[in-house]
């Protein structure tokens, strides 16, 4: 079995003028939000047990929790600090959770075998990459190398680095997704790892409530926890502009959009 918890405390200040009045989760894309499209996913797949981290416009998201069947955490601080602390502050979700987790962004959608491919990885740390990576990419920007970061694997496509900032497409062997999954045996690991870090020093120039998903991931890697890429090819979609939303809506002859269209 397996429970989700879903990061969506965010206003998404590049969705504007659309999230002047909705959470960044709530983004409309074809008619339907962004949080409806993974919860669906997530149902499809037999994961019920459903949580959701609100901030921005929290109640938004809270009044669709009975018709959707999730439970929230309301993160008081979204407005001035990152993912991690965003992921953090449903601790005692994450502290009672028995079984295996599934996190992702509140921003992506995903196809179900893509949900699946990660669901069955026996890795006790685990995260979605995808290989055609750039294939999106070029089509929501002109020069990819100004968004993405580095993401490097071993040769048993563990990753040894990920989240810099590079000018070398050799450095970037997949993209890191938003999608990650934590076996139910190391969660408390992961919880003491996180809570016993240093609140007073800086990470990769940064404070604790500063740190980006990928930040927190590189401190576990440093730490000696392994990290498996689940490879895949395509499959997903993130949503951090108008731009984005407005070339997605108009990939009408692709099977790509066709798959995200169908609930």
């Amino acid at each position: 079995m397996t429970s989700s918890l879903i990061l969506a405390a965010g206003k998404g200040l590049r969705l504007s003028p659309i999230t002047n009045n909705l959470p960044k989760a709530l983004t409309p894309f074809l008619g339907v939000s962004l949080l409806k499209r993974q919860i669906a996913v997530l149902d499809k797949s037999g994961i019920k047990r459903i949580h959701v981290v609100t901030g921005y416009l929290s109640e938004q998201i809270e009044t669709l929790s009975h018709k959707l069947n999730f439970t929230t955490t309301f993160n008081s601080s979204y407005n001035k600090s990152n993912m991690v602390n965003s992921m953090f502050s449903a601790n005692e979700f994450i502290r009672n959770t028995k079984e295996d987790l599934i996190i992702s962004y509140g921003d992506i959608i995903y196809e179900k075998k893509n949900l699946k491919k990660i669901l069955t990885c026996n890795e006790n740390i685990s995260v979605m990459v995808d290989l055609k990576w750039k294939n999106l990419w070029e089509k929501r920007m002109k020069n990819p190398l100004k968004d993405v970061e580095t993401l490097i694997l071993n040769n048993e496509n563990f990753i040894t680095e990920l989240g810099k900032k590079t000018n070398d497409y050799n450095k970037i062997q997949g993209q890191y997704t938003g999608l990650i999954k934590i076996k139910h045996n190391v969660i408390n690991d992961v919880l003491s790892f996180y809570y016993n870090l240093n609140k007073s020093k800086t990470f990769f120039e940064k404070k604790i409530d500063d740190l980006y998903m990928t930040d927190f991931l590189q401190l576990l890697i440093n730490d000696g926890k392994k990290i498996k890429a689940v490879l895949v090819k395509g499959g997903w979609l993130e949503f951090d502009t108008l731009d984005d939303l407005k070339s997605y809506e108009q990939m009408n002859d692709t099977n790509l959009l066709k798959k995200f269209y169908k609930l």
